[in-house]
């Protein structure tokens, strides 16, 4: 192949712009951003030629240009169908929002609001006014306060209350939470000192006693959510904890992680900790998120005794921690839930985690129907679903899956990842399997559609065979 030949022949910029498809964009998506465009798929095509491909005609680069120009004007964060059966799915955006929450968001977020205005005095009010009461009623503590997430709750209690003295925690609680980041770490970032007391797998209420100095500013309790300590193990209770920091007037922190106001056992989970469980037991500040089990948005909630509360929202680092408009909204949406004892119904996390096996089983046998009269090899097969999301670490739900036993099931998935929207499948024991407890209602009709047109497309392909 004569290489410099096949270099001529590539049309030049302003000739490819001229092409009607490429004029039909430049309308639609800008002439600066075709231009780029164009530019960078010639580039690749020089490197290709160079490399001994043949050059590619003209209708062909027009069609690359195209497909480049819809991949750089696709929103790289999209909706994905979750039909691994993770409920609260880390790395798909954790819990999904109920539709009363998603309302309020839109609806702050397409106008003004009295975000912190106060509609009765007809002047400013506070952010923090809009679920401050709600978190209050529901679990029982004095005051709250909202910030970005769990981490940076955490952060503002030890950077408020610790700079410069020591918060003395169990051994057995120091964790890491996603992301790679530790609460050593955060705790450092925070100027506070850490004490670690006892071992990995006992600490008792002694080792607290005799950790305590007069730089002792803070008792810190982390509920290990994304892990467990089983066999010869013992730690003191929260409210031995709190007798302890009463006597030596220290307050006593726990951070819940996830932090549930739904009691898990019910639906044949370990009991997690409930948030009013620590109030009551007299934690000074309990710190949890929003976005895992409480089936909120993203953020941290803070919540406790009204003096300590004051204190952070004065902090200097409260202003960069703080929540939006959009945020709060959502917020307070999904805590009216729980006040009006409707969580269940509403809440998407709290419907898949209450989902019966029996339920289960009948859209799994009604989707494998589908996928059958359509000619996939589908099949309905037992599973577990998990909680996720740093939640109930090892617990599983029964649920029934549907399987298909083909000779790729990656090839299969990665064309599922490719559909609009992009389904999420699990693939276990060389099977692709889809779990209907985390597919949401209106979800279904899109997601068995996808199936069928990835099968066929990858039977056609010669990637897969049943």
């Amino acid at each position: 192949m004569d290489v410099q030949r096949e270099l001529r022949r590539l049309p030049s910029v302003d000739r490819l712009l001229q092409e009607p498809h490429i004029v039909e964009r430049i309308q639609t998506s800008g002439r600066e951003l075709v231009v780029d465009v164009v530019r960078s798929v010639l580039e690749e095509t020089r490197h290709s030629i160079l490399a001994g491909q043949p050059c590619p005609d003209t209708e062909a680069l027009v069609h690359s240009i195209v497909q480049s120009l819809d991949k750089a004007l696709r929103p790289t964060l999209r909706r994905v169908i979750n039909a691994t059966g993770v409920i609260i799915h880390t790395n798909l955006g954790r819990s999904p929002l109920s539709e009363a929450a998603r309302r309020a968001m839109w609806e702050a977020g397409i106008g003004y609001s009295n975000l912190e205005y106060d509609l009765e005095q007809g002047r400013r009010g506070s952010r923090y006014y809009h679920a401050e009461a709600l978190l209050c009623r529901l679990t029982g503590a004095q005051a709250a306060l909202v910030v970005n997430n769990n981490a940076g709750a955490v952060l503002l209690v030890l950077s408020a209350l610790a700079r410069d003295k020591e918060v003395i925690i169990s051994r057995s609680q120091l964790i890491e939470i996603g992301g790679g980041f530790r609460i050593p770490e955060v705790m450092a970032q925070s100027g506070a000192r850490l004490v670690e007391v006892g071992t990995t797998n006992r600490t008792r209420l002694s080792d607290y006693e005799r950790a305590i100095t007069e730089h002792t500013a803070l008792i810190m309790r982390a509920h290990r959510s994304n892990f467990r300590i089983i066999g010869f193990t013992a730690e003191p209770s929260l409210a031995e904890l709190v007798e302890l920091g009463d006597r030596y007037r220290i307050p006593v922190v726990d951070d819940l992680g996830s932090g549930t106001l739904l009691d898990t056992a019910p639906f044949g989970l370990e009991h997690e900790p409930m948030v009013q469980e620590s109030v009551r037991a007299g934690a000074a500040l309990v710190t949890f998120s929003g976005d895992k089990l409480l089936g909120g948005p993203q953020a941290g909630i803070i919540v406790g005794r009204r003096d300590l509360v004051e204190q952070l929202r004065h902090f200097p680092l409260t202003r960069a921690l703080r929540v939006d408009k959009i945020t709060l909204a959502g917020l307070q949406a999904t805590l009216l839930h729980y006040l009006k004892g409707e969580a269940l119904q509403t809440i998407p996390t709290w419907r898949m985690i209450a989902r019966s096996p029996e339920e289960l089983r009948a859209a799994a046998e009604r989707w494998a129907e589908a996928l059958r009269a359509a000619g996939l090899p589908a099949e309905v097969t037992a599973g577990q679903s998990a909680v996720g999301g740093g939640s109930l670490p090892g617990e599983t739900l029964p649920t029934w899956c549907v399987a298909l036993t083909v000779s790729s099931p990656d090839a299969l998935a990665r064309r599922l990842r490719a559909h609009e929207p992009p389904v999420i499948a699990l693939i276990q024991e060389d099977q692709l399997r889809l779990d209907p407890r985390t597919v949401l209602p209106d979800e279904e009709d899109t997601l068995l559609q996808a199936l069928i047109e990835a099968f066929h497309d990858a039977q056609h392909a010669s990637e897969v065979q049943p």
